[in-house]
């Protein structure tokens, strides 16, 4: 009985040391993974392609407003067509 419990923590002690090795390692390749991330995140040139495309995205969102402002003054000015015509109307009774 001995030696199987023996033979057993032997058994359960050895999958622990090679699991807390493969999790270092695992942390080890997260570590390398983070790192590059950070150094991709805070270097120069992603800055200045972020810049670029939040300044392309602002020029974006300003030809909206503008092609939905003319299409307000367009509608704007068919709604006066129409009040127009329902006068004439009016007034030709």
């Amino acid at each position: 009985m001995a030696r199987f419990l023996r033979s057993n923590f032997r058994g359960l002690l050895a999958a622990q040391i090679r699991m807390s090795s493969d999790s270092s390692q695992v942390r080890g390749v997260f570590t390398k993974i983070h790192l590059k991330r950070r150094l991709f995140y805070f270097c120069p040139l992603f800055r200045q392609k972020e810049r670029e495309a939040l300044s392309a995205l602002k020029k974006h969102h300003e030809e909206e407003i503008d092609h939905h402002k003319k299409e307000i003054e367009r509608l704007q000015r068919e709604i006066d067509r129409r009040k127009g015509q329902i006068r004439k109307l009016k007034h030709d009774d």
